[in-house]
């Protein structure tokens, strides 16, 4: 039985590392997507094929084209669609099919979210619109003749990393959470779109967590967003990496935005 095939974006750290970690645990193969930081996107593929994993066949997974590889690291600028295409045909090339993307890439500048002058800057809005929201429909209309064909349960998979920045007013700058929002809409749209295609399209959104980016911010902001939480902690990157393989086993959820935010929009 030939195991699924997963591509995470933004893949090598962060929430794509820890969902490239359970992916792993499942079974499944795995494609860490990064940008620049080639030893770190090694490590963690060392580190993946050590991991011991469940096994996935048990999902009703019939056999398609394979080869003996299980994870592999592929280069790519996911602001360029021609990169983005790329970056499918070399999945499909190195691992022979793919079932489920993980599109948990974005971008934004930290501003002050209250004063308007400050979020005014055309170069960030066209970047956040690139990264947050056009980015996300390349890669899944890249994908989607090869996520057509998954012999999953449910069929194939598309799940894009949004924030409680596009539910709630709050956020790192007034682009952010507009296009994050329209990110949302996006995956809804998309599952509406892609149902009846074999599709099944899902998006999370986290409160702050956490990561490496996170605690390059300042303690003060860290502190008022534990302050916003009804838990009183920061939300665990593992908990969302969670939520994602949640939606990769669950073939009747599609259109749904999960929010693991740690009750911080309450």
């Amino acid at each position: 039985m030939a195991s699924p095939v997963a591509l995470i974006t933004a893949g090598s750290a962060g929430l794509g590392a820890a969902t490239a970690r359970a992916f792993a645990a499942m079974g499944l193969r795995v494609a860490i997507n990064y940008s620049s930081d080639e030893s770190r996107a090694n490590a963690l593929i060392s580190e993946l094929e050590t991991t011991p994993s469940i096994g996935f066949g048990q999902r009703g997974v019939k056999d398609g084209p394979s080869n003996d590889r299980r994870f592999v690291a592929i280069r790519a600028d996911v602001s360029s669609r021609p990169e983005v295409d790329k970056l499918v045909s070399t999945t499909i090339q190195e691992l022979g099919r793919l079932d489920i993307v993980f599109s948990n890439h974005g971008w934004t500048r930290l501003t002050n979210f209250s004063n308007l002058s400050d979020n005014v800057n055309e170069a960030d809005w066209d970047k956040c619109w690139n990264m947050n929201v056009k980015s996300h429909l390349w890669l899944f209309n890249s994908a989607k003749g090869y996520l057509e064909q998954s012999s999953m349960k449910g069929g194939g998979c598309f799940i894009t990393t949004s924030s409680v920045a596009g539910v709630g007013v709050m956020g790192s700058s007034l682009a952010y959470a507009v296009t994050k929002s329209a990110q949302i809409h996006l995956s809804k749209c998309l599952a509406s779109i892609s149902g009846a295609s074999n599709i099944r399209v899902n998006s999370v959104s986290p409160g702050m967590m956490m990561t490496e980016w996170s605690s390059s911010f300042p303690e003060s902001k860290r502190n008022a967003a534990i302050k916003k939480t009804k838990l009183g902690r920061l939300t665990e990157v593992e908990d969302v990496a969670e939520q994602v393989c949640s939606f990769v086993k669950n073939s009747s959820v599609t259109g749904a935005n999960a929010v693991v935010d740690c009750g911080s929009i309450l």
